[in-house]
């Protein structure tokens, strides 16, 4: 028995929205990957961390059905439990810093391949959208709440048919968009979920949020 820790990671102002997340420490405690993926089905939550190594910042990250070398939510949530100053997914390394209430991570858009974003005439358009709308594949739906100020409306929708209808908050996706943009956003997706971004000169992209923790169990 081990325990699981439930974050809420990318919270807005007062606590709004977060995506929540599942962290289990003592990765060694759950062996395998067919083992990992059972365990994130069985959880249920958009993402769930097993930590290997806790000094080094060795993760491996897990859907309901599938396994991830990147995601945003993830990574910045384990960042805020572990307190280092890089994580090491399959991916690569991401270095992580906090600052002040919020955690920030860097990765590359090329970690994220996959997510479709499209853009729509106005935010509620995007807050019309059925959950999760018609087609295939992951789509980033969003519209400028304010374009000069680089205010964001989105949602996200995995469309993966693993129960996960529609992700509130999607570190992953804000980073690709921040690249096809080519500028910091200020994002709000979800219920109230709050997601910044930064490019850097190198073209790997800062995302950061608020992380709280929920709750410790019994995983």
């Amino acid at each position: 028995m081990t325990d699981l820790d439930v974050l809420k990671v990318f919270c807005g102002p007062y606590g709004r929205g977060g995506n929540e997340l599942g962290v289990v420490r003592d990765g060694a405690a759950v062996v395998g990957e067919a083992e990992r993926q059972r365990v994130a089905a069985r959880l249920g939550f958009s993402e769930t961390v097993f930590v290997d190594d806790p000094e080094r910042g060795v993760v491996d990250i897990y859907t309901p059905s599938v396994r991830l070398p990147f995601a945003g939510h993830p990574l910045v949530g384990t960042a805020w439990l572990l307190d280092l100053p890089e994580l090491l997914p399959p991916a690569g390394e991401v270095p992580a810093r906090q600052d002040g209430e919020f955690t920030w991570i860097t990765g590359r858009p090329a970690w994220a391949a996959g997510r479709r974003t499209q853009r729509y005439a106005s935010p509620d358009e995007v807050e019309a959208l059925p959950a999760p709308p018609e087609g295939e594949g992951w789509l980033y739906a969003w519209a400028w709440q304010d374009e000069a100020a680089g205010r964001v409306r989105a949602r996200a929708f995995p469309r993966r048919g693993d129960g996960i209808v529609e992700d509130e908050a999607t570190g992953a996706a804000a980073l690709i968009l921040s690249g096809e943009l080519g500028r910091a956003l200020n994002i709000t997706q979800g219920v109230g979920s709050q997601i910044l971004t930064g490019p850097q000169p190198d073209g790997s992209i800062e995302i950061g949020g608020r992380v709280e923790l929920a709750e410790v169990r019994s995983l």
